[in-house]
């Protein structure tokens, strides 16, 4: 069994099938999803986000695309595949940081199946959300600390980091270091300030210099 979540539709929330019992087989026993309520000549699907409804008809004249979102796109391919979908291309790193692959259903329907792609998976580093100057010494320390966070957490660490570092900057218009480290600190909370202690050793930053700023009661 299939499991995903079907997150967006490229037309109306119908998809007309010519054989119903084999519809309900594909995407309830195989892609696991479940009928909510059924009649004469249709049933609705419940496919996390929303219920599409699976119509019987004497030819599918207007076929829809879906998107799938799963947790591994190569497998799901694979699977789909096997159970009888036909493959229109390969997965694939999409513009919007995607991996994503097409296949087509019995019925003609296109399920783009998809992840969203972990900022480890990038390939390039996404720019810091910069208002002030920066050194750049400031700003390769930043990118390099950030590596240390858990991609799934980075980018609202980048965020975080960024703007405090730039407000402990006001005074002078240019983030230098000293800004970012002290932002690097102050940026999490008291209780779990400790994890950034080995990031900043790993830069050869000296930590006890900074005892104060791990102690503060303060979070920026």
């Amino acid at each position: 069994m299939l499991c995903g979540t079907v997150s967006s539709f490229s037309d109306e929330r119908v998809v007309t099938v010519q054989n119903l019992d084999r519809a309900e087989r594909f995407w309830v026993e195989q892609l696991g999803f479940q009928v909510k309520v059924r009649g004469e000549g249709w049933l609705d699907i419940d496919v996390h986000t929303c219920v599409i409804r699976l119509s019987k008809v004497r030819r599918v004249e207007h076929p829809v695309t879906l998107r799938l979102q799963v947790e591994n796109v190569e497998s799901a391919v694979k699977e789909l595949t096997t159970l009888g979908a036909r493959l229109q291309y390969e997965p694939h790193r999409t513009a919007a940081q995607e991996l994503l692959a097409a296949v087509q259903d019995p019925d003609g329907h296109t399920l783009l199946v998809w992840r969203p792609l972990s900022e480890d998976e990038y390939d390039h580093t996404p720019a810091l959300p910069k208002e002030l100057t920066w050194s750049p010494e400031a700003e390769e320390l930043l990118q390099a600390l950030l590596r240390s966070v858990p991609s799934l957490f980075r980018a609202l660490a980048r965020w975080r980091v960024s703007k405090n570092a730039e407000f402990l900057a006001e005074s002078t218009r240019v983030v230098q270091r000293e800004h970012v480290i002290r932002a690097f600190i102050l940026s999490s909370a008291k209780v779990t300030r400790y994890r950034n202690r080995q990031p900043l050793i790993d830069q050869g930053i000296d930590v006890s210099r900074y005892e104060a700023d791990f102690a503060s009661d303060d979070r920026l």
